[in-house]
């Protein structure tokens, strides 16, 4: 069921400004609409919007954003805490009401693929035909997906969050895959995505 709460919003929002031009063919050129789109916002107040990942690489798969326009993490301050403070609440909320019982893991990609400021709440299962390749993997596997607490942690202690160089990215996305599970190191995809049916308990 839809949270609509709408308010007025007095920064500068998504819907006014960008930001820096999305990598030319990813989802990201339709994200105003998606947020937009009733079928994919499932929750919106008067900071953020919780929107369905249209490529979900796990069963259930959303995006947080807030309503202010945030190009990346490299532009939230001491004084945005209480902004993703409420995003980490508001998603983990959703998801408890939504998937009572289901695994979710919170948190942020190191280096964004959009120009907006956006936390991911993905089940635990990665269980998804979405799901194809070794970055999409290792994105939400590595520490190339930091935990939303550990966000809120460095802001609250510094003031501001640091963003990984391009080439620790890289090294990261290109890791050797593993289950995050257990210790078992599958030599492609397709194995992996059969190994990790053997934790699922969920049913889809």
């Amino acid at each position: 069921m839809v949270s609509d709460k709408n308010q007025s919003v007095k920064r500068k929002t998504i819907d006014d400004n960008p930001g820096a031009p999305p990598k030319k063919g990813h989802w990201a050129l339709g994200l105003k609409d998606a947020v937009k789109d009733p079928d994919m916002r499932v929750f919106r107040d008067d900071l953020i919007v919780i929107i369905k990942d249209k490529y979900p690489k796990a069963r259930h798969h959303y995006l947080v954003l807030p309503h202010e326009s945030l190009a990346s993490l490299k532009n939230v301050k001491s004084e945005h805490l209480s902004l993703l403070q409420h995003i980490d609440a508001e998603a983990r909320k959703f998801t408890a009401a939504t998937h009572p019982g289901v695994v979710f893991r919170f948190g942020y990609h190191a280096i964004p693929s959009m120009a907006q400021v956006h936390m991911h709440a993905i089940s635990d299962d990665f269980d998804s035909p979405c799901l194809k390749t070794k970055k999409h993997w290792n994105s939400f596997t590595t520490d190339y997906f930091i935990d939303s607490q550990e966000i809120l942690n460095k802001l609250a202690a510094h003031g501001r969050i640091s963003e990984i160089s391009s080439s620790e990215g890289k090294r990261l996305l290109d890791s050797k895959l593993r289950c995050h599970k257990c210790d078992v190191e599958p030599p492609n995809i397709p194995k992996l995505k059969l190994h990790i049916r053997t934790h699922l308990t969920e049913k889809p």
